[in-house]
């Protein structure tokens, strides 16, 4: 069976998405890599309110080209109490595609749907490849375990693989591109494209500080560890001095805690939230508690550089 491609998928000219990343990604961003030829995607929550949300949309709308794309992620579990309105308003302002995480994609695959709106779903695993297959999603974002931030267990390969023998959805692979190289050898194991986030944080065209972006430059794979201080979770971060000192271990009260069938939601919750403004304050300004979400891909991070530029090294 021939899939379709990431590039027909979304009419872009280059199969690589600008992944989303919370507090980085950006209209700023997302514009530049359109004028270029791929798609970009901004976390829905890097947004405090719908209003601010919807002038975005309006923003790439009105800037998109031939070959460029838009889209935004969604966290569709009940962590996220604006997902519903958020959704009301990706779906009433048809954005070109909706990218799901944590959580059941069910009712954003059957609200994008009816409006003409792609859906991509985050899946580590061929179970729940195979769930969200059966909902109807257009698409798996196959989260590998050289991605950055909530990464998956999985290679590269053996996880693309696994996907495109076993689902009849075209596989777009997440983690471990940050070469021209990387992601022709990802398109060899049967991905139809790409979605790549950690060498955009160090671009021009990025919100965060530019400590962020240059601990991006000066800091490699070998300095990547995972912490569950953010939201429970492991997510990979920068292996700073702070992150070294507070550790990057839940304390033996969250995992108690975690345990509870009935407090585990709250727990995570509260930990998502604490973990999300230390984050925030990180991103956007110095500061001696430095959490620096990112992935081993900055390994090939040598300079601040444009989005077009970045582009240009993965896809030319």
């Amino acid at each position: 069976m021939i899939k379709p491609t990431l590039t027909s998928l979304l009419n872009i000219h280059r199969p690589l998405i600008m992944a989303p990343m919370f507090l980085v990604s950006n209209t700023k961003m997302v514009i530049e890599g359109m004028k270029v030829g791929v798609a970009g995607c901004i976390p829905a929550l890097n947004y405090r309110t719908l209003e601010e949300l919807r002038a975005s949309i309006l923003e790439l709308r009105a800037a998109k080209v031939p070959g460029g794309s838009f889209g935004y992620n969604l966290i569709v579990n009940k962590s996220n109490i604006k997902y519903k309105d958020q959704l009301a308003v990706l779906c009433a302002e048809k954005v070109d595609f909706i990218i799901t995480s944590l959580g059941s994609p069910e009712e954003t695959i059957n609200a994008a749907h009816k409006v003409g709106i792609k859906v991509f779903c985050d899946v580590t695993d061929l179970a729940f490849a195979k769930k969200v297959e059966s909902l109807g999603a257009d698409a798996l974002i196959a989260v590998n375990n050289l991605a950055g931030g909530h990464r998956g267990d999985h290679s590269p390969e053996d996880l693309i693989k696994e996907l495109d023998v076993n689902t009849t959805l075209p596989v777009i692979s997440a983690g471990g591109v940050s070469t021209k190289a990387d992601l022709d050898t990802m398109l060899h194991y049967g991905a139809v494209g790409v979605s790549v986030g950690s060498p955009f944080i160090a671009s021009i065209e990025s919100g965060v500080s530019e400590e962020y972006k240059q601990a991006c430059v000066d800091y490699g794979a070998k300095d990547i560890v995972l912490t569950e201080k953010i939201s429970g979770t492991p997510c990979t971060v920068i292996n700073t001095p702070y992150v070294q000192k507070v550790g990057t271990k839940q304390s033996w009260i969250e995992r108690t805690l975690s345990k509870n069938k009935s407090l585990k939601k709250w727990v995570k919750m509260i930990r998502y939230l604490l973990g999300s403004n230390a984050v925030t304050k990180a991103a956007t300004e110095v500061t001696y508690k430095t959490v620096w979400v990112a992935g081993p891909t900055i390994e090939n991070t040598i300079a601040i550089r444009p989005v077009s530029a970045i582009v240009d090294t993965l896809t030319v």
